[in-house]
């Protein structure tokens, strides 16, 4: 999709699914950017992830210029402590790929639902100390 088209209502909804999915799952509050982020595409990134002032810490920015094909991944502190780099990058690259296919939703979808699922926290077995 060419930069600056609008998205159909069926997939804002997939992005609205693929958002809530992360916080309900990750407890990853997603925040998702499409459109210009000029020559200095992580600047403008961490800028616009700032604008979100004390829910920063807690929110991922997922940034992306499609007309320059620019992809950022911002992480608040308190959420890198669930979300690595690591996964954070597995999530970008399954996103450039769909985007070099021309399938923008389909790979925003799929890195915000990997975003998420990599956020999860490990499940406890015994919340009481016993083994």
């Amino acid at each position: 999709m060419p930069a600056g088209e609008a998205f159909s209502s069926a997939q804002k909804g997939e992005l609205e699914r693929a958002i809530r999915y992360a916080r309900q799952v990750g407890d990853l509050p997603v925040s998702l950017y499409v459109g210009e982020l000029g020559a200095s595409s992580r600047p403008r990134a961490l800028e616009l992830h700032a604008a979100f002032g004390d829910a920063a810490a807690a929110t991922v920015l997922v940034a992306v210029d499609p007309g320059a094909h620019r992809l950022e991944i911002v992480t608040g502190r308190a959420v890198s402590r669930s979300l690595d780099d690591r996964s954070a990058a597995l999530a970008a690259a399954t996103m450039t790929s769909a985007f070099a296919a021309g399938d923008l939703v389909g790979g925003l979808v799929t890195g915000i639902n990997q975003l998420g699922d990599h956020a999860r926290a490990p499940r406890v077995l015994h919340a009481d100390g016993e083994v």
